[in-house]
């Protein structure tokens, strides 16, 4: 599993180079785009961003301050905007409550103690949570989400029915314990998954891992 899995990233590597991810200014830019993410693509996401970056708003305490209605109009673009403003501002109570609104603090954490407290805030996901550890804090967790486990089950890696945790095993079992590689390897299987693995008409022919 190990020589695969190296000969995937070689292969997409050599494919698409770098991808140079997470697109952000700044540490919370990435946490908020990680929220935002959920159930749309990154164009939606970067459409809101750019909302709240024109209000002045991209900055913990003021969004923290700002009323959760303001806050889903802003956010629109990114779909199921009250529910992401909700989400949002769980994240904000606890930075608060917990850190005084310090991200360097919180993010200073141990990678299990950090992953805990996250999880243990509504609206936060494994998914979520492991891409604010890797690309926020730069921690290394490898991030499982729709495109990776595609790959995984089309190239029988996983099972149809692999849990997020069994399917995060095979990387993390299987590569050396390097947050820029996990960076780099996830954002590589994004490219693939966007271009060529794609969820219906796969392009298997045209594939950089078709061999």
């Amino acid at each position: 599993m190990k020589q695969v899995l190296t000969r995937v990233y070689s292969t997409l590597y050599r494919h698409f180079g770098p991808q140079y991810w997470w697109p952000a200014d700044s540490v919370f830019e990435i946490i908020i785009g990680a929220i935002l993410t959920q159930n749309t693509n990154w164009q939606n996401v970067e459409m809101a961003i750019s909302n709240l970056r024109k209000a002045k708003l991209l900055h913990a305490k003021k969004l923290y301050l700002l009323k959760t209605k303001k806050l889903a109009q802003l956010i629109r673009p990114s779909g199921y905007y009250n529910i992401k403003a909700k989400r949002l501002k769980c994240f904000l109570k606890f930075l608060f409550n917990n850190y005084n609104g310090s991200l360097s603090k919180m993010l200073n954490k141990d990678l299990l103690s950090l992953r805990e407290e996250l999880l243990s805030i509504k609206g936060i996901g494994e998914e979520t949570a492991d891409s604010i550890i890797l690309y926020a804090a730069k921690l290394p967790i490898f991030v499982v989400d729709a495109y990776t486990k595609r790959f995984c089950q089309r190239h029988r890696l996983t099972d149809i029915n692999a849990s997020y945790a069994e399917t995060q095993k095979v990387f993390m079992d299987n590569l050396k314990e390097d947050a820029r590689l996990f960076n780099e390897f996830h954002a590589l299987l994004v490219r693939l998954g966007k271009e060529f693995c794609l969820k219906t008409k796969p392009k298997c022919k045209e594939c950089p891992l078709k061999n």
